[in-house]
């Protein structure tokens, strides 16, 4: 991995963590749905364009959406993974 992606990587659970964004730590897999089409409609566009300069940008958009929901998802097995208090 790439010291570029490693870093986004952590950048997206330190937005989550409670240190972080409220916005970022309120968002779910259904709240973000719109986000990820819309980005993928806009790599849609960037290719029917012959735009490489705006398909490279969108592409980075859809990979930041598709680590915010890899994000969530690791959350999620940790916290089932994780003994609760009782």
């Amino acid at each position: 991995m790439s010291a570029a992606f490693d870093h986004l990587v952590r950048l997206l659970a330190k937005l989550r963590s409670a240190e972080g964004c409220p916005w970022d730590r309120e968002q779910t897999h259904e709240s973000l749905k719109p986000n990820l089409l819309e980005e993928s409609y806009e790599v849609l566009e960037a290719i029917d364009h012959r735009d490489p300069r705006r398909l490279s940008e969108e592409l980075g958009d859809v990979l930041l959406q598709v680590l915010f929901h890899a994000q969530l998802e690791a959350e999620a097995v940790h916290a089932q993974n994780t003994p609760r208090l009782a």
